[in-house]
């Protein structure tokens, strides 16, 4: 018997983070967002100055984790750094995204409530994509769920 498929409501609440060199695309990012209506609470960095990602990304993971927003995005050169980051906090479950088939399996098989990409890895079209498909795809549930949850355990 496969376990039941957890019930979704509609995205609303988003925080994004980055580090420097993903600093451009979150920018962008935010504006896009927004335009589509959704809320987006900025966790800086504010510039292309040089920073340490885990100063940004652990304080938007750890929003994730507390409820306080559905979905994050981090973002880096490469996106490597920011996920392995995120991933340190109990509760968030950060994809690294590269194209649209990551994104979707992340959500479909993941139930990833975090995505990180990297600035200099992905066009800033397919990050659009990326963040649609993301936002707009159903967790499956069934085997997948056993699995998340012994993440959770």
């Amino acid at each position: 018997m496969t376990a039941p498929v957890p019930s979704e409501e509609p995205v609303k609440k988003i925080v994004i983070a980055s580090d420097h060199a993903g600093y451009r695309y979150k920018r962008r990012i935010i504006e896009y967002l927004t335009q589509q209506g959704y809320q987006v609470e900025d966790f800086g960095t504010d510039s292309t100055e040089s920073v340490d990602y885990p100063d940004f990304i652990f304080p938007a993971a750890k929003a994730v984790a507390a409820g306080q927003f559905e979905r994050g995005i981090v973002l880096g050169g490469s996106g490597n750094g920011e996920a392995i980051a995120a991933n340190r906090i109990k509760g968030v479950r950060c994809a690294l995204c590269w194209n649209e088939k990551s994104a979707r399996l992340a959500r479909q098989h993941n139930n990833a409530n975090m995505i990180s990409i990297g600035e200099r890895m992905v066009s800033l079209h397919d990050v659009y994509e990326i963040i649609d498909i993301w936002l707009t795809t159903p967790f499956e549930g069934g085997r997948h769920l056993r699995r998340i949850e012994k993440l959770d355990e």
